[in-house]
């Protein structure tokens, strides 16, 4: 069930009630127009709420993209040195992890906004592919370059 399902549901239960419980026809009209203006005036914040929610969110990813992609850039360099087995694994493994990064932020740069309810489910997934990325290009980054860290 949607947001304007339920505020929709909502109001017209409420109009019900106050129209139950007046007494003039045109005191029950009165009611019912004030209270589906309410219902929509509460539908209208609840989906200003939900854009900004959504926008907000995006920039927060962006910001978090930027900083991976410059941890990955740095790590590059770090690894410049070191022999060249070692180095095309840590290449590999940075490439991977590029992937899934480039992958992320096209799955956000893809969002099309289709109810409250499944941004929840988007967000709540992607924060945890988010944290997933993050947590697997800190264990590659570490300070300790060893080949333990190679390991998935």
């Amino acid at each position: 069930m949607t947001i304007k399902s339920t505020i929709a549901i909502i109001g017209f239960g409420f109009s019900i009630a106050v129209f139950a419980s007046c007494n003039t026809p045109t005191e029950k009209i009165n009611q019912a127009k004030n209270d589906v203006a309410k219902a929509n005036q509460e539908l209208e914040n609840a989906k200003k709420e939900y854009v900004a929610d959504v926008a907000t969110y995006k920039i927060k990813i962006d910001e978090k993209i930027a900083a991976s992609r410059k941890s990955m850039l740095e790590f590059n360099v770090r690894i410049s040195n070191e022999k060249a087995t070692t180095k095309k694994a840590f290449q590999k493994r940075l490439a991977e992890l590029e992937q899934r990064e480039s992958n992320l932020k096209k799955k956000m740069d893809d969002y099309k906004m289709d109810g409250q309810e499944n941004w929840i489910i988007f967000k709540t997934e992607f924060n945890q592919d988010m944290e997933d990325l993050e947590k697997a290009l800190k264990d590659l980054t570490a300070k300790n370059t060893g080949q333990q860290t190679l390991r998935k």
